[in-house]
């Protein structure tokens, strides 16, 4: 092929690659505001692990398929699937509507994700794309930018053209999917390698198969925080899974070359050993980093654009990386040391991430985000190269598609794990940042000033956590305050009683007073000096409980400051005492987090605990992260990668092919000189 011809069908691969990741940047700075509109925040992970699931699933297929059948045909099919997804997902009313659309539009992403590097595979040599790597990197680029932009814009405006704004996130993919449509099949030609000669035997069974193996283990992942990880329906579909998994190597072993994946692949140890850096490297890349932009929006308070943008150092560490990288190995034709380097920088990034806290500047984040992304952007070409240098030229595809199967498969049980453990872990996280005495005392303060409790912002942080507190707490100030009015009252009649009786003795004695009047004057006095009694005591006892005495009663007036902080004093020990007492089970553990929208806004004293409680769930999440690379690290450096070859996938195709013809030319001549 001519250097033209390469770029046309670099251009229609282009287009294809920018409408897959358009998608991602989009939806991923617009889930926040999605999952509020439809109460749903927490049920996230069926949306984007619905996609990655059937995005998994037909990866491998589309691989096997367009080994058979071509590359084109299929790209095309993927494209036009995607478009119609992305359309049914923009007429969502709930999360789990939203999901099943998003499972449909991930049927036509498996192709976006995986043919590309099956086409590369076949056009040029390995050492030579990195000469075209930069083309790629500019979609990913160009998108990184836009996505977040874009996003941002539809998730932030109520509506646009009498749809709801984040609506468009999916309406947008129709416009550009055409148009990556016709570029697609204007440039996208090359020439067929497969056999027409023999019948395409397509592995559906095995499909099926992959489906029994991971659906159960995607349920239990997301729903084992609410079954039990041990209850019967966790086990129950432990055991189904197990029985796919046992299906399905089954069926491969009969397919054989057939099969979807081909057990005869693992054979090589360095497949074998890219498939599992694959599922390691996108366990703990899809996973956790799934919890990145939720919290620039949710603790730093970015909106969905600012979050987009936030995230593009991580873009800048894959590009850098992508480039130096693929011009070292096109140099050199040697990259056994990016493995290690990728893993390496990618364990370094989560274990810096670990130090997040809650008062942490945003520029902290991001150098832990380009870490990442420098590991990232090493591992991404090297595995892939791998993968297709280890097996022969007629398993490009199953090879290409395959290593971008484990990756998925690995990034999907990420976040279905991921997701569920930070989702979990954030009621009783939220329950301990109550209990930390200057958090609860600040926010306790500002939810007994009413100007603070009563501000419009903030009526949905006080609905979702401290009316819960302050109400039980408030009637147990107000019955305290009952009782020592009620004692004060009491103990002023008795001394005004005891008073005007011996005055009233007195005069009796000194014959100033008949004695049968006595009790009458003593009666008239004590309803002439209880009042007055009754007001000193209670203005005393105001003064030592810190309270008001208003017609006959105590209160606090909350807007007086001095009043306020002795019973906010009053309070933090016996509201973290009992915290600590009740551990999981106190009000806190009722936190919403379906819809997180009243936190936009609210005076940041009263927002501190779920802040807290976000973050510290957040760095789970980065813990496990850490020692999954850890173990990706170490396998790196057992990772015996296959040398480059020299000619592209077309090429040995080719030569293969011409080798097999002039074998069968020189049988026939052999066999006509025996004849003769």
């Amino acid at each position: 092929m001519t250097h033209r011809q390469i770029m046309l069908v670099i251009l229609g691969l282009m287009a294809g690659m920018f409408l897959s990741s358009l998608d991602q940047t989009i939806v991923s700075t617009a889930i926040r505001t999605i999952g509020d509109d439809l109460h749903g925040l927490e049920q996230q992970a069926w949306v984007t692990t619905a996609y990655m699931i059937t995005s998994t699933i037909t990866t491998p297929i589309y691989g096997k398929l367009s080994d058979v059948f071509g590359r084109r045909p299929l790209y095309l099919l993927g494209i036009l699937v995607f478009i119609l997804g992305s359309l049914l997902s923009s007429f969502s009313t709930s999360m789990m509507m939203l999901a099943l659309f998003r499972a449909f539009q991930g049927i036509g992403a498996g192709a976006l994700m995986s043919l590309p590097m099956a086409i590369m595979g076949d056009m040029l040599a390995p050492r030579e794309r990195a000469k075209y790597q930069g083309y790629f990197l500019a979609v990913f680029g160009i998108s990184s930018v836009l996505g977040p932009l874009i996003g941002g814009m539809f998730a932030g405006a109520p509506e646009i053209f009498w749809v709801t704004g984040w609506r468009w996130v999916f309406l947008i993919n129709v416009p550009v999917g055409l148009i990556a449509l016709a570029m697609v099949w204007k440039f996208l030609h090359l020439p067929a390698i497969a056999d027409k000669s023999k019948a395409p035997r397509v592995d559906w069974w095995g499909a099926t198969s992959v489906i029994v193996a991971l659906l159960p283990l995607l349920l239990v992942a997301e729903q084992g925080r609410e079954w039990g990880w041990t209850s019967a329906s966790a086990i129950t579909c432990y055991l189904i899974s197990a029985v796919g998994l046992v299906a399905f190597l089954s069926i491969e072993a009969k397919m054989g070359q057939d099969a979807i994946i081909p057990l005869a692949l693992f054979k090589s140890g360095a497949f074998s050993m890219s498939a599992v850096l694959g599922f390691l490297v996108g366990f703990g890349m899809f996973g956790a980093m799934m919890t990145i932009p939720l919290y620039l929006q949710i603790v730093v308070g970015l909106t969905p654009t600012e979050s987009g943008f936030a995230t593009l150092p991580m873009m800048g560490g894959i590009m850098i990386a992508s480039i130096v990288s693929g011009r070292m190995v096109a140099r050199t034709g040697k990259y056994r040391i990016f493995p290690i380097l990728g893993t390496a920088l990618m364990t370094l990034a989560y274990f810096y991430l670990t130090f997040m806290t809650v008062d942490r500047p945003l520029w902290f984040l991001m150098i832990g985000m380009f870490i990442m992304g420098l590991g990232l952007g090493q591992l991404m070409q090297s595995l892939t190269l791998a993968a297709q240098n280890a097996v022969a030229p007629t398993y490009m595809g199953v090879a290409s598609s395959g290593s971008t199967f484990f990756r998925q498969i690995g990034g999907t049980m990420g976040t279905a794990v991921l997701l569920s453990v930070l989702f979990s872990a954030m009621p009783a996280n939220i329950v301990k940042a109550m209990g930390n005495d200057d958090d609860l005392r600040a926010g306790l303060d500002a939810a007994l000033t009413p100007a603070v409790a009563q501000a419009p912002e903030n009526q949905g942080v006080m609905e979702q956590i401290w009316n819960k507190i302050l109400t039980p707490a408030q009637a147990g100030i107000a019955t305290q305050l009952q009782q020592a009015a009620a004692s004060a009252k009491s103990t002023a009649d008795t001394q005004v009683k005891e008073q005007v009786t011996q005055a009233v003795q007195k005069q009796v004695e000194a014959g100033l007073l008949a004695a049968d009047q006595a009790q009458t004057v003593i009666d008239a006095q004590i309803e002439q000096a209880s009042p007055q009694a009754e007001a000193a005591a209670l203005e005393q006892v105001a003064s030592q409980l810190h309270a008001t005495a208003d017609k006959g009663t105590l209160t606090v007036n909350w807007s007086d400051q001095a009043q306020r902080t002795y019973w906010v004093d009053q309070l933090v020990p016996q509201i973290a005492q009992k915290i600590e007492e009740n551990s999981g089970e106190t009000q806190g553990a009722e936190v919403s987090t379906s819809d997180t929208s009243y936190l936009n806004g609210a005076d940041a004293r009263l927002t501190r605990p779920f802040m807290e409680g976000f973050t510290a769930s957040a760095v789970s999440v980065y813990w496990v992260g850490f020692f999954v690379t850890v173990l990706a690290f170490i396998v790196a450096l057992f990772f015996r990668v296959p040398p480059l070859r020299t000619s592209s996938g077309l090429q040995e195709s080719a030569r293969v092919k011409q080798a097999d013809k002039q074998l069968a030319t020189a049988q026939e001549t052999e066999q006509s000189k025996e004849s003769v």
